[in-house]
């Protein structure tokens, strides 16, 4: 994962956004149809966008007619837990960002990181 996993610009975000919600999979028309929903922009920007994201190695891509189909490298989890990763070992005092992430979350959610926890510590098969 490593260097894979950064912060997308704002339009990079938007489209990864929208690759994610349909399931890893689009084609340049088929995000620019779901983006032109809430805004209006036009196909080259889409177009430019993936491109670029495919030349930093977000997204991969392979003909599908005159077109290209692109896929996401990464699921939405992956990258997120990614981000996550580089957050606690960016700055010297890992153990104080970890423990002000935990000590924010919500009962649900410390009880999700318990399972996760467990599942983890059961054996090789997590």
């Amino acid at each position: 994962m490593g260097s894979r996993v950064r912060v997308f610009g704002d339009l990079e975000t938007l489209v990864m956004d929208r690759m994610w919600a349909a399931g890893g999979s689009g084609t340049v028309r088929e995000v620019l149809e779901t983006l032109q929903q809430d805004r209006t922009i036009a196909y080259t920007t889409v177009l430019s966008t993936m491109d670029n994201l495919h030349r930093k190695g977000h997204l991969t891509r392979e003909r599908e007619g005159k077109a290209y189909r692109y896929r996401t490298a990464l699921t939405h989890a992956e990258h997120t837990a990614g981000l996550m990763r580089h957050a606690l070992t960016a700055g010297p005092d890992s153990g104080a960002v970890l423990a002000h992430f935990v000590g924010e979350m919500s009962e649900d959610e410390l009880d999700r990181l318990q399972q996760v926890l467990a599942r983890r510590s059961s054996g090789p098969d997590r």
